[in-house]
């Protein structure tokens, strides 16, 4: 696997666990406010991964 894969494999675990502590969270407003906030996150940070078409 190359750095690339690595890195999306990664990113494709965050948005996993995300959606976990979401539904973990139902009924918790707190928790929920937080995990929406960190799969928003964990999605801003997968946009530069796909736009830029120079990666190393």
């Amino acid at each position: 696997m190359n750095n690339r894969q690595i890195n999306l494999l990664g990113w494709i675990l965050f948005i996993v666990s995300a959606v976990g502590f979401c539904i973990a969270s139902i009924g918790s407003f707190w928790g929920m406010f937080g995990s929406v906030f960190f799969l928003i996150a964990c999605l801003v940070f997968l946009i530069p991964f796909f736009r830029d078409g120079n990666h190393e």
